[in-house]
C-alpha cells in the first residue's frame, strides 16, 4: 500500500507521504504534509503565475529525485510562510511538474511550477530553486528562465480574438450596406458589353479616342455599372495582337489593373506589347481588385493616373 501511495503522489508532482512501522508489522501513515487535512483547501493545477525553470544534471536522476530535492533543499530555507509544502497542502502551489531528457547520461529538462501567491513570494520562491545543487548523487543546475503572468498572457488572447471578430462584423456589415442602387443599375449596364476578338469591352471601345484595359470580364462590368464604357479586358490570356492594334489607334491607353503582384505582372506584359501606345496607368489600391472597386474609389484612381513610363520605372527599380 506505501509503495501505491508513494507512486501516486510522485505522479501528481508532491513528495510520497511517510510512513512508519506501527504495532503488528502494518505501516502507518505518519502525520504531517503528505495527508490531507481536515478542513484545509485542495491543491489545485490553477494559479496567477507560472514559474518556468530548466534542470541539468550530471548523471541519471529520476522525476520523483527532482521533486524530492525542490521540497528538500527548500525546507527551512525560505521561513514558515513560505514552506513548499505547507504552501502545496493549502493550494496556493501547483503540483511541480517535470519533463526530463536524458542524453548520454546526462538529464535536462523543464520544471513548470504554478503560483496563486503574490508576486513577491513567487520570485522568491523561484530563486529559491537555483540554490538547488544535488539531485540524489549528482550535480544539478536549475535556471528559473521566467515567471509567466497567466492573466496577462490570457488578456494578449482576448485582445487578439476580439480584432479578429471585430474585423469580421465590420467586413459583414460592409458587405450588407453596399449600395442599392448599384446593385440594380448592375442589371441595366451587364447588358451593354460587347465583345471584340474574344475580349469583353464596353460599347464605347471602338468609337472612343481613349480606352482603359483591364484584366478580366468582371471588372468591365463593374466599370459599366459606374458610366464608364470604354474599357476592354485582356481577358487573363496575354496580350492579344487586335489589342496591340486597337490601342494604336487610339489617343489615351490606360491600363487600369489590380494592386497586387499580378496586377503588376500583368501591366509588364502589356507595356512590353503596346510600347508607346501605352500611355497611362491606374493601379487599384493596395491588395484590391478592380472588380470589386466601389465607384468612388474607381474615379479616384482614373483621375490619379501616372505616365506609364514612370510606373514601369518605379516597378523595374
Amino acid at each position: 500500500m506505501a509503495a501505491r501511495l508513494q507512486d501516486s503522489c510522485h505522479t501528481r508532482g508532491c513528495l510520497a507521504p511517510i510512513t512508519e512501522p506501527a504495532k503488528g508489522g502494518k505501516q502507518r501513515e505518519a502525520p504531517g504534509w503528505g495527508r490531507p487535512t481536515v478542513g484545509k483547501k485542495e491543491m489545485s493545477n490553477e494559479g496567477k503565475y507560472v514559474i518556468h525553470a530548466t534542470i541539468k544534471a550530471d548523471g541519471t536522476v529520476a522525476r520523483k529525485d527532482v521533486v524530492g530535492a525542490i521540497f528538500g533543499q527548500t525546507e527551512g530555507l525560505l521561513g514558515e510562510d513560505l514552506q513548499l509544502r505547507k504552501l502545496q497542502r493549502t493550494g496556493r502551489i501547483g503540483h511541480v511538474d517535470v519533463n526530463l531528457n536524458n542524453n548520454k547520461g546526462r538529464v535536462n529538462g523543464e520544471i513548470l511550477l504554478t503560483s496563486s501567491i503574490d508576486q513577491v513570494s513567487t520570485a522568491v520562491i523561484g530563486a529559491a530553486l537555483e540554490t538547488i545543487d544535488r539531485i540524489g548523487p549528482c550535480k544539478a543546475i536549475i535556471r528559473v528562465q521566467k515567471i509567466e503572468n497567466v492573466n496577462s498572457a490570457k488578456r494578449v488572447t482576448v485582445i487578439d480574438r476580439a480584432k479578429t471578430l471585430l474585423m469580421g462584423m465590420i467586413e459583414a456589415g460592409s458587405d450588407e450596406s453596399k449600395n442599392i442602387l448599384d446593385e440594380v443599375r448592375s442589371v441595366l449596364t451587364v447588358d451593354t458589353e460587347t465583345e471584340i476578338s474574344g475580349m469583353t469591352a464596353g460599347p464605347n471601345v471602338k468609337g472612343s479616342e481613349a480606352i482603359i484595359i483591364v484584366e478580366g470580364r468582371n471588372d468591365v462590368r463593374n466599370l459599366l455599372k459606374f458610366g464608364i464604357k470604354n474599357a476592354i479586358a485582356t481577358m487573363g490570356s496575354g496580350v492579344k495582337p487586335e489589342l496591340v492594334e486597337l490601342a494604336k489607334s487610339k489617343k489615351t491607353v490606360t491600363a487600369f489593373l489590380d494592386g497586387d503582384r499580378g496586377g503588376k505582372l500583368l501591366l509588364m506584359e502589356i507595356s512590353g506589347s503596346l510600347g508607346k501606345s501605352l500611355t497611362h496607368v491606374s493601379m487599384a489600391p493596395q491588395s484590391r481588385e478592380v472588380e470589386h472597386l466601389e465607384g468612388k474609389v474607381v474615379t479616384k484612381c482614373l483621375n490619379q493616373k501616372e505616365a506609364a513610363g514612370k510606373v514601369t520605372s518605379r516597378i523595374q527599380a
